[in-house]
């Protein structure tokens, strides 16, 4: 893969971006990576996990570490459509109305606990998550790009809180869970006093459109022929199983195959490998799928939609 060092991301780049953010975010390389996979893919993450291990910092820290704006939403149930995507309102010394632009009009967005709000407001995420842009009294807005929604939730808290449809799920790229740090990085998050404060120290590593070139780079990383068939393997099976209500959509194939090809670019390959896709089917999958009420109680539905994703691929032959 060619690059141009004034204008493109190499891979030691990109390793320089994962270690800045890594230097908050300590003992979790792989959600890091994951996160910047989302990025280079062009999708949205949500994080899925309690509350105190590092969800914000990890979405501070990723736009602190590209010259870039950085919006935080805390969601409640009173929150309306127009404090996202922005208002109309007539401009008395112009005589004339002016749009507001609301907090999306940014890089990279937190949407803090996003089960929290109510559907519709839920539902105004939809246009700017697919299409990066928002449509506001009959006109439409682009939004600054690069554009990613980083999004949180508690999934064992449930009073006061809207689950988010299938809809909205198949518009993240992936779901994962930052978990807890080993004991050790623990110590050293104490003795260092690692929070997030600390990542307004961060320096930027790259500049936006370093990003955007590297993204459209990213889409030329090539899956032979036989990978393409083995992801296709996986998806069909997913549609078949009898243990799921609902398999993978084109959407969600397409997502595995974008977050494959940035897995590669990230180590430093024009060309993706098995292992792209397998280290990414899980967090990709998951949340896409429905398990069948045979099969598992609604608040194990994660954790068994996990495992009869890993019995699936057990199952399809892996491509030399």
């Amino acid at each position: 893969m060619e690059s141009s060092a004034s204008q493109l991301i190499s891979a030691p780049s990109i390793q320089a971006l994962k270690a800045s953010i890594e230097t908050v975010i300590r003992g979790k390389s792989e959600v890091v990576e994951r996160a910047l996979v989302t990025l280079l893919a062009r999708g949205h993450l949500l994080i899925e996990d309690v509350p105190g291990v590092g969800k914000t910092t990890l979405a501070y820290a990723l736009a602190r570490s590209f010259a870039c704006r950085f919006q935080r939403i805390q969601f409640t149930s009173d929150l309306l459509p127009s404090d996202l995507t922005g208002v109309s309102f007539f401009n008395q010394v112009r005589g004339e109305f002016e749009f507001r632009h609301g907090p999306l009009f940014a890089n990279v967005v937190l949407a803090d606990e996003i089960n929290r709000t109510t559907p519709k407001t839920q539902s105004a995420l939809l246009e700017a998550m697919s299409e990066g842009r928002v449509s506001v009294d009959n006109e439409t807005f682009a939004l600054d790009q690069p554009f990613i929604v980083i999004a949180t939730q508690n999934p064992i808290e449930h009073h006061g809180t809207f689950p988010l449809p299938e809809s909205q799920l198949d518009r993240f790229l992936m779901r994962i869970r930052m978990g807890y740090p080993h004991l050790e990085d623990e110590k050293q998050i104490l003795r260092n006093g690692i929070s997030y404060e600390s990542a307004e120290r961060l320096e930027a590593v790259v500049t936006a459109d370093q990003v955007l070139a590297a993204q459209r780079e990213v889409e030329s990383v090539r899956m032979p022929e036989g990978l393409l068939s083995y992801l296709m393997a996986i998806v069909e099976a997913t549609r078949t199983s009898d243990a799921l209500e609902l398999g993978v959509s084109p959407r969600g194939a397409l997502a595995l195959h974008r977050a494959a090809q940035a897995l590669a670019y990230m180590r430093g390959r024009d060309f993706c490998v098995p292992d792209d896709l397998k280290q990414l089917i899980k967090p990709v999958f998951s949340h896409r799928l429905i398990v069948s009420s045979h099969y598992s109680l609604p608040l194990q539905q994660r954790e068994e939609a996990e495992r009869i994703l890993e019995d699936l691929v057990e199952g399809v032959e892996v491509p030399l």
